[in-house]
């Protein structure tokens, strides 16, 4: 054996007695570092909520898109996820703004956003709110930077170009329906155009006003339109009221006239009528219709008189059948008297 001296050997027994510890140290080493790896590859479980979607990227670029629930993709960096909400509703504000102090919402103009110019050159002051929501994730979330700021720009946009095609009387009376929707259709077209991936759920107009400083002046002119339609619907109710009127008289007069002719014509008629067959049987007997006509005439003349009717013969007098008292005697036409 080598002859060591004492210091060599004391090395020697120092070392022999580290040989355990190293080994223990190797062992916790190898647990820790499959602990580690366990970890980070766990780092990769992640859950999707039920309005969102997960979109899996790749080293950047997109891979694929997971739905609501427990998923998993390759840790950091080489694969991260994005779960935007695509059925949340957002919303923007243009031309002021909610804030929000002590539980209570207070409204701030921003008179550079509503000030807007119509189509006759005047100027209004016009808030809106747009809603709107993602269609598209993968489209909203490479194809446009700051999404909440596109959105309000282009409703901005959209929203000048609707009021400055419309007279101020339609943007603040019965043209705000027709605005909001015109303007979601062009906001939508725009968005499209983008390829943003959003989709416009509606675009309401909160207040359309003539600005502050001519205020007063755009209430006198509604109230003196107020007047106005007021007039204007009481001649309307004064004139529905009266021209039926005169209508259903002159029908009213039109049927009696009517009727009178009817009743001329029909009387006229009847007597036609009468006075034929009254010649009809006048034809027929002559002599007998004209005693008949005779005596009915003479009881119409005389009808308070005693009347006595004698047919003359041949050497007869009249003076043997004269009553002693006041009468009258009526003779009858004989036929050789008529003849």
């Amino acid at each position: 054996m080598p002859d060591y001296d004492d210091e060599e050997k004391e090395k020697i027994i120092n070392l022999a007695e580290k040989i355990p510890k190293l080994k223990f140290s190797k062992k916790i080493f190898g647990i820790v570092l499959v602990l580690v790896i366990a970890l980070y590859l766990a780092s990769g479980i992640f859950v999707v909520a039920p309005d969102e979607q997960g979109v899996i990227r790749r080293f950047g670029k997109f891979i694929r898109i997971e739905s609501p629930g427990l998923n998993y993709h390759l840790p950091y960096p080489i694969e991260t996820v994005v779960t935007p909400a695509v059925t949340r509703v957002k919303r923007i504000e243009i031309g002021f703004r909610s804030v929000i102090n002590d539980q209570s919402i207070r409204y701030q103009e921003i008179p550079d956003e509503a000030l807007m110019l119509t189509g006759d050159e005047n100027i209004v002051s016009a808030d809106a709110i747009v809603q709107y929501k993602i269609k598209d994730p993968v489209s909203y979330l490479f194809n446009i930077i700051l999404p909440e700021e596109t959105v309000k720009s282009a409703a901005e946009a959209a929203l000048r170009q609707v009021i400055g095609e419309r007279k101020i009387d339609e943007a603040l009376t019965v043209g705000k329906y027709e605005i909001q929707e015109e303007t979601k259709k062009l906001l939508q077209d725009l968005l499209d155009s983008y390829k943003s991936g959003i989709f416009v759920v509606a675009v309401q107009l909160q207040d359309v006003n003539p600005p502050k400083e001519v205020q007063e002046a755009f209430k006198d002119v509604a109230s003196a339109k107020e007047d106005k339609s007021k007039y204007i619907n009481q001649a309307q109710g004064y004139e529905n009221d009266l021209i039926p009127k005169a209508r259903g008289e002159a029908v009213q007069i039109t049927k009696e006239a009517e009727g009178y002719k009817i009743e001329r014509i029909k009387k006229a008629e009847g007597d036609v009528a009468k006075f034929n067959n009254i010649l009809t049987e006048y034809k027929k007997g002559e002599y007998i219709t004209q005693a008949r006509l005779y005596l009915e005439t003479m009881e119409e003349i005389l009808p308070n008189m005693n009347k006595v009717i004698v047919d003359l013969k041949e050497n007869q007098s009249l003076i043997n059948l004269l009553p002693l008292g006041d009468s009258s005697i009526l003779t009858a036409p004989s036929k050789e008297v008529t003849k």
